[in-house]
């Protein structure tokens, strides 16, 4: 009896196989058969391979087409170390020189009304920011343990006398003076307030000399016309000489106070001013 329940047992096997091997067989797909039926997080949930529309971040800082002429001639004249000519505004600020000498009367009537401390002058052939005079003694404490170093009295005699006679030679100077001026004149040129311009056609051939825009700017000029009349000088000198209090340490900042009154009118070449 036990050897036909083992025939049973063996027979039964290969029934059992073929039957588990017809089930996979009809779970697997065939080759070639779509998948798209079966069910599946990719079936279920398509990606969407398109960019999402991101709107592109807003500039921080107007562009130069949003900025008033006034704006823009403010910040140039603000960041500038020198006068500014005004030909020069007006091609950075990218308007007519009209414009840009309106935006700078403009500017200065804003600040006269809101009483700021500093006004748009003209100096040098050109316009730069100025304080003003009331806040001089501030802005000097401000400087106070700063080296500052003045022109002598010898110095501002051939700078008055450059700056009246140009083009002079040295020997014109030193002529008008009585002694020997080449410290002073060298003195001069390293300040930059007097350059030379060509030599005279004479025996010798000796430079000539002017003064330069860093005089203008120096002195607070706007140009060589600005300087005080002949007669002006003369009449400020005869009460300088009158006076109980003159002394030597004023008489060497004669020029220098004359330079700031104005007055003068066509005494220099066009091409020195």
């Amino acid at each position: 009896m036990n050897e036909d329940v083992q025939r049973q047992a063996s027979n039964a096997e290969p029934e059992e196989v073929e039957a588990e091997a017809r089930v996979e067989t009809e779970a697997a797909p065939t080759v070639g058969e779509s998948t798209s039926n079966l069910p599946s997080e990719e079936a279920e949930s398509p990606i969407d391979t398109r960019q999402s529309e991101i709107p592109s971040p807003q500039p921080l800082t107007p562009g130069p087409s949003s900025l008033a002429p006034s704006e823009v001639i403010e910040a140039l004249l603000f960041a500038a170390d020198a006068p500014v000519k005004l030909d020069r505004l007006a091609e950075l600020a990218q308007v007519s020189p009209e414009t840009a000498r309106a935006a700078i009367d403009g500017l200065n009537a804003s600040y006269q009304e809101t009483n700021r401390a500093f006004r748009i002058q003209r100096v040098a052939q050109g316009f730069q920011l100025y304080t003003m005079p009331m806040y001089a003694e501030f802005v000097r404490r401000l400087y106070q343990h700063q080296y500052t170093h003045r022109l002598s009295r010898a110095a501002l005699e051939v700078l008055a006398i450059v700056a009246y006679k140009q083009p002079v030679t040295r020997p014109e100077v030193e002529q008008l003076r009585g002694v020997d001026c080449s410290g002073p004149i060298v003195t001069l040129l390293e300040r930059r307030l007097i350059a030379c311009y060509g030599r005279a056609a004479r025996p010798g051939n000796p430079f000539l000399y002017r003064t330069t825009p860093e005089f203008l700017r120096y002195f607070g000029l706007a140009g060589l016309e600005d300087l005080p009349r002949m007669e002006e000088i003369g009449e400020f000198l005869a009460r300088r000489e009158a006076g109980p209090d003159a002394d030597e340490a004023d008489g060497a900042q004669t020029f220098d106070s004359l330079a700031m009154d104005g007055g003068h009118r066509g005494a220099a070449p066009e091409d020195a001013r």
